[in-house]
Parts: C-alpha cells; sequence; structure tokens
C-alpha cells in the first residue's frame, strides 16, 4: 500500500480526530485530551506547522489524500542535543500492512541526511507488540526494558527502549 508522508495541514483535523478516539490506538500513546476535540487537533496541527523544522519532524500519514496516521521526531536538548524521540500512530484499518516500518525508515534516513541528530529513539510500552516490531523491522536495535516507567489507564507499565544510529 503506498502512502505519503505531508507536511501537516488544517484540512487532516477531523480525521486526526476520528482516528484519536480509537482506544485501540489511544490506549498506546501518552495521555491526549479525552475527548479529543476538533479544537485539540487544530491546536496540535497549528503547532506542527509553526515548530523549528530543526528540531521538530512531523509528519501526516496520508494515502489517496487521506489522513491515516502520524509520525514525528523531537529532538532533545541540552546534553541529548544530537538525539531525536521519534512517535507515531496509525489508523486500526491499515496496520499491519508494512505501512509504519515503511514510514519509520523513511523518516529515519530523511533525519539522518539532513541533520546533525546521530541517534533516534523511542519507547513503546512493552506490551505494544506491533510497535516493537516496527521498530525492530526498522533497524531499531532493543536496549532494554524501562521498569513501571509509565502510569496509564490506571496502572503501571514497563516501556521497551529501542534506539537506531547513523551509520
Amino acid at each position: 500500500m503506498e502512502f505519503e508522508l505531508k507536511n501537516w495541514d488544517l484540512k487532516y483535523a477531523q480525521d486526526l480526530v476520528k482516528t484519536l478516539s480509537i482506544s485501540e490506538i489511544t490506549n498506546n500513546l501518552r495521555d491526549l485530551p479525552n475527548p479529543y476535540t476538533i479544537k485539540d487537533a487544530e491546536e496540535f496541527i497549528t503547532g506542527m506547522i509553526s515548530a523549528n523544522k530543526n528540531n521538530v519532524f512531523s509528519y501526516a500519514i496520508i494515502n489517496d489524500s487521506q489522513f491515516i496516521g502520524s509520525i514525528g521526531a523531537f529532538r532533545q536538548n541540552n546534553i541529548h542535543c544530537y538525539t531525536a524521540e521519534i512517535g507515531y500512530y496509525l489508523h486500526t484499518e491499515y496496520w499491519c500492512k508494512g505501512i509504519m516500518t515503511k514510514a519509520v525508515t523513511q523518516l529515519c534516513d530523511k533525519i539522518f541526511s539532513e541533520t546533525d541528530i546521530i541517534r533516534i529513539y523511542a519507547t513503546p510500552f512493552s506490551y505494544n507488540i506491533g510497535s516493537c516490531r516496527v521498530l525492530e523491522k526498522a533497524g531499531f536495535n532493543l536496549e532494554g526494558v524501562l521498569r513501571k516507567n509509565a502510569f496509564k489507564n490506571g496502572r503501571f507499565l514497563d516501556m521497551n527502549i529501542y534506539s537506531k544510529i547513523k551509520e
């Protein structure tokens, strides 16, 4: 299945709201407003459009002109200024089609070729096997488990830490 990483546009706001109303998606993300409203979506998109392009690499994932997901990497600061954290999600209709592995690979290649960032990392919840597989297939290495690193939906959760280093 073909897709594109496109710059954010307010025309994606309604589909963003629909996607972030699916609990199978939001249960795997950091906490978001619930319910996620059109105002929340517009504020997020406006923030991504106006973000510093040397520090924020955020894109809508588009299939046939339709928003189907999001991917972004965010430069860290201070002694971690050559490191970025990556995060992503995809509408459930598009899971298990190889889209996210390709999107992660594309974004990492872009960041490594166009910036001075040398390390990209991700911290999916340990139970999120799909996300862990995406990272592994995109060339990330598991560095360890961050035990009871998050509190979500009333429980403490372990998180895996993965990284990919510029070659």
